[in-house]
């Protein structure tokens, strides 16, 4: 099944996206922003395997964003800690053409889950304003290891009810 906004499509994730999807985490500007990486981002093997097992995973939604012909970005619903939480990544290349803000409007149209959580680094303005112009409300933060910048850092959590 296919959703459709503006200039972009939401589709499933299949594991023939998965060599685009890790090369989008590869880039460390990117990687410095979302801040909450992997340690070793470039662990392709470690990729794989573990998105192979979140595609099978009934309580995960993974959709692949897709603008044209090109595959653009990511974004999932997952649980953690009991929570539905919300991830997105977009190719740095596609930063500041709202191609964020609509598929996570897009993706809240087919998932319903809520509330819904969203965590940013404090310093990832850009996707704090995805989060708000999407109806997601700033409620607190917390602290945490951020592997892209070996520090800890401070989190804020969003809320979409």
């Amino acid at each position: 099944m296919k959703y459709n906004a503006p200039d972009i499509e939401l589709r499933p994730t299949e594991i023939s996206d998965l060599d685009t999807l890790f090369q989008f985490q590869t880039d460390k500007e990117a990687g410095y922003l979302a801040a909450f990486m992997p340690k070793d981002p470039t662990d392709k093997p470690a990729f794989l395997n573990k998105y192979t097992k979140l595609l099978g995973d009934p309580g995960v939604n993974n959709q692949t964003i897709v603008l044209g012909d090109r595959i653009v970005g990511s974004i999932a619903r997952f649980v953690m800690e009991g929570d539905a939480e919300i991830t997105y990544w977009i190719d740095r290349k596609y930063w500041g053409q709202g191609i964020a803000t609509k598929a996570l409007k897009a993706f809240l149209s087919i998932e319903t889950t809520r509330p819904i959580f969203g965590r940013v680094a404090f310093d990832n303005f850009g996707s704090q304003k995805v989060l708000e112009k999407c109806g997601f409300v700033k409620i607190g933060s917390d602290k945490g290891f951020a592997n892209a910048r070996q520090a800890e850092i401070e989190e804020f959590i969003y809320e979409l009810i």
